[in-house]
């Protein structure tokens, strides 16, 4: 087990209804010894140097056009993306519809990282409402994630809502609302609390979670449990993911509760 030095919590346009002080200071309940700092903006220290326009079009080239198609740096992204892009990075807008690649946004996340905290000591977690997928050469196609550990870690709160499944009889029923031309909305009420929605006002009780699975990836190199009522259980439902991070009656199985006390004896 690693000692962690610092962790980092960064803003890049997350949705609105995150409180990332709150989670800040339930890290720091948990970490007692580690110290917990919110820094906002992970782009600010380039803002400064006026490079926006740089790293605008390197995030606006890293979307996925097709999710049946590997990303290729070969792309070259049109000026509206970058516009786009640049009114993203300023906090001007919010990602609507855009998929990119998650493993290069975490590389772009990265680059704007200080030299000397780019180690598995120092735990940077990016909160973003941009939603990004990885590829699955299996299947041949992106999926939506909810997290991506490393350094930095991100997760995104648009990802919460789209990555994990929804209940089946959920799709079955939009099939027959779409069908029929019938509100979406009415059958997003008659699903309410099912999962998690756009600016949920559980998100950050959901977010808190999430941040702890970055946290033991850089403590022991593995963010995830098996445990269906520990926080760091690998949701692929919206039920499995509301369960163990809201109505499971603890928050980690016995085993990572000792990493835990073990990390707050050093």
């Amino acid at each position: 087990m690693r000692r962690l030095n610092r962790v980092f919590l960064y803003d890049d346009g997350a949705a609105r209804a995150l409180k990332i002080e709150e989670i800040a200071k339930y890290l720091r309940k948990k970490l007692i010894k580690v110290g917990v700092e919110v820094r906002g903006n992970p782009f600010a220290f380039y803002l400064l140097q006026d490079k926006v326009s740089d790293y605008a079009r390197k995030i606006a080239s890293i979307k996925i056009q097709d999710a049946t198609k590997k990303w290729s740096s070969e792309q070259e992204p049109l000026y509206g993306e970058i516009e786009y892009g640049k009114k993203m990075i300023l906090g001007k807008t919010r990602a609507s519809g855009v998929l990119y690649d998650g493993l290069e946004l975490q590389r772009l996340f990265f680059e704007v990282i200080p030299g000397r905290e780019r180690s598995l000591q120092f735990v940077h977690i990016v909160f973003s409402n941009r939603l990004f997928a990885t590829w699955d050469e299996h299947e041949r196609r992106y999926h939506a994630r909810v997290n991506l550990c490393g350094i930095p870690s991100i997760i995104s709160t648009t990802g919460v809502v789209e990555a994990p499944a929804k209940p089946r009889g959920y799709y079955l029923l939009r099939q027959q609302y779409e069908m029929l031309g019938k509100d979406l909305l009415e059958l997003k009420n008659s699903f309410k609390g099912a999962f998690i929605d756009y600016e949920d006002l559980r998100l950050t009780e959901v977010m808190k979670g999430y941040a702890m699975q970055s946290v033991f990836y850089s403590l022991v190199g593995d963010p995830f449990c098996q445990d269906k009522g520990c926080r760091l259980y690998n949701a692929h439902w919206q039920e499995e993911l509301i369960f163990a991070q809201i109505e499971s009656e603890y928050e980690f199985c016995q085993r990572h509760m000792s990493f835990l006390e073990e990390l707050n004896e050093y």
